[in-house]
């Protein structure tokens, strides 16, 4: 049986991949303003400048931990429109502020706001439909999301052309403004009040203590905090790379958005495998694979010509590996996670949301902010996080040989 929308499907579809494509779009049309706003605040240390990546996820992940269970009580319309509002003010503040510090401070707040629509949206589709029709529509969302990575840099670079850094951030309360409107106008709140169930703190910590008592959770959430932690470190130093290390920062949003277009391929074939090989199995292939490329750019780093092409070939080839990976490990591990977890689906999906965000940000800053002008921090710190999510999934695997003895 066809769900029937309260709006066309075509309008509902554009507007989930909107509100979806709000962290995107945060992230990545800010990479190529880092370079003018490190000389602007921080021109003593312009590489602190990529802060401003990571504080928006910190703050994001600081989100996700109370979107969720807040949503199911208030209602989906209120928090994504409540959350647009705290995006929308942080955002003028970094556009205005005159120090990186309050730059960082509206970005984090930023980050809080953005979880509204990340989290809420599945929320939403969950609300409107079910079985089949579900997978679907978030499958058409999904492919008109992953458009999103490729082009924002490029848009950001436009933006930073006509109106400077600054701009970026009035792109972004533009975003923001037109995404609430249209949600608040158009789409009726998907959630009745007769199924809404009241906040409470003392559940929300009854379920982390839960979760942090079933190993298989533990583990599985510590592996994806470090692909988090992988994905996250190469985005905030890839600008920097390409200007500082290679002298391409012209045409970096050409570069980042080709090898977006391509690894976005890796959810695709990670839907074919999946059912036939397991998740755990392509999980610890991905990070063994991790390891070799990341220790191979290490090596070639160390001996190649320090600005040369073929170690740029190299660079791009070990980009896409990681971006790549994200696809083919991310969703397993969430769903790895969950698995002992259907009784209390929707305080998992915040809270380990929240905590792989957070230690993500967190285990990134040091590895970015270690940049010396060469790809050689970034490949050592990708290729020791690899080996010890690696590890941990042969972990896992002893503990599931235990659990059919």
């Amino acid at each position: 049986m066809t769900a029937k929308l309260p709006i066309p499907r075509v309008e509902f579809v554009a507007l989930c991949a909107m509100m979806f494509a709000t962290i995107a779009f945060s992230i990545d049309a800010m990479l190529p303003a880092l370079p003018e706003i490190g000389e602007e605040l921080s021109p003593g240390n312009v590489n602190r400048a990529q802060l401003i990546l990571t504080s928006f996820v910190l703050g994001m992940g600081v989100g996700t931990f109370f979107t969720g269970p807040l949503s199911d009580a208030m209602g989906r319309k209120p928090v994504v429109i409540g959350g647009a509002i705290l995006y929308t003010v942080s955002a003028a503040l970094a556009w205005r502020a005159q120090s990186l510090e309050l730059v960082l401070l509206g970005r984090f707040f930023q980050g809080v706001g953005a979880a509204g629509p990340r989290i809420v949206t599945v929320a939403i589709i969950r609300d409107l439909m079910s079985g089949r029709e579900m997978a679907r529509l978030v499958s058409i969302v999904m492919m008109v999301f992953t458009i999103v990575p490729a082009l924002a840099p490029t848009i950001g670079a436009g933006i930073i052309a006509f109106a400077g850094w600054r701009g970026v951030f009035a792109a972004f309360i533009l975003f923001s403004v037109i995404t609430a409107l249209w949600l608040g106008l158009r789409l009726p709140e998907p959630l009745a009040r007769e199924d809404r169930r009241p906040f409470q703190m003392n559940t929300l910590f009854s379920g982390v203590r839960e979760m942090l008592g079933i190993p298989m959770v533990v583990i599985s959430t510590a592996v994806q905090s470090l692909c988090m932690a992988m994905l996250f470190t190469m985005i905030s130093s890839v600008q920097q790379i390409y200007d500082i290390t290679f002298g391409r920062g012209d045409t970096f949003h050409l570069w980042f958005g080709g090898i977006a277009l391509v690894s976005a391929s890796a959810s695709f074939l990670n839907a074919v495998l999946v059912v036939r090989l397991g998740m755990r199995l392509l999980i610890t292939v991905a990070l063994g694979a991790q390891i070799v490329f990341s220790f191979a750019m290490l090596a070639l780093s160390l001996t190649l010509a320090p600005h040369g092409v073929w170690l740029f070939a190299a660079f791009v080839f070990w980009q896409t590996t990681v971006f790549f990976q994200a696809g083919m490990t991310l969703g397993n591990l969430n769903a790895m996670a969950m698995e002992p977890l259907g009784h209390m689906a929707g305080t998992a999906a915040s809270v380990m949301g929240a905590i792989s965000t957070v230690l993500g940000a967190a285990l990134a800053i040091p590895v970015g902010l270690a940049f010396d002008g060469s790809p050689v921090p970034l490949a050592a710190g990708l290729g020791v996080e690899a080996a010890i999510g690696f590890f941990l999934m042969l972990w896992i695997r002893r503990i599931e040989a235990r659990a059919t003895v």
